[in-house]
C-alpha cells in the first residue's frame, strides 16, 4: 500500500481533500427522506436480529421448544424473535451471544 503525506491547512478550503459526498444529493434530502430511510433500517435491524437468534439456535441443534426450555424464555418469545417480530433486548441478548461465543459453558451454567 502507497502512503502518501499531504499537508493541510485548514484555514485553506481548497487544501482539504475531496471527500465521496455527493452534495447536491445531501442538501436535496428532506426530512422525510430521512424518516423513510429511518424506518427501513429499523426493519433491517429486525430481520438481522431474526437471523441472529435462529442462528444461535440452530448452532445449538436445537429445537424452538427445546430452546426456550433450556434458556428459560417463553415459545412464544423466541418465535417473535426469529420471525422479526421482536427482538431481544438486555439480558437476553447478552445471552444469545454468550451462547453464540462459548455455548458449552453457556448452557452448563444454566442447568
Amino acid at each position: 500500500m502507497k502512503t502518501v503525506k499531504m499537508t493541510i491547512e485548514p484555514m485553506d478550503l481548497a487544501s482539504l481533500p475531496q471527500g465521496r459526498i455527493d452534495v447536491s444529493r445531501l442538501d436535496a434530502t428532506s426530512e422525510a427522506d430521512i424518516r423513510a430511510q429511518m424506518s427501513v433500517d429499523d426493519v433491517d435491524e429486525l430481520q438481522d436480529a431474526a437471523k441472529f437468534a435462529r442462528r444461535v439456535r440452530k448452532r445449538l441443534g436445537l429445537s424452538q421448544a427445546e430452546f426456550s426450555h433450556r434458556i428459560d424464555v417463553s415459545l412464544e418469545t423466541i418465535r417473535n424473535w426469529e420471525q422479526g417480530k421482536r427482538r431481544p433486548t438486555g439480558a437476553a441478548k447478552a445471552l444469545l451471544k454468550i451462547l453464540d461465543k462459548a455455548p458449552e459453558a453457556a448452557l452448563a451454567a444454566l442447568d
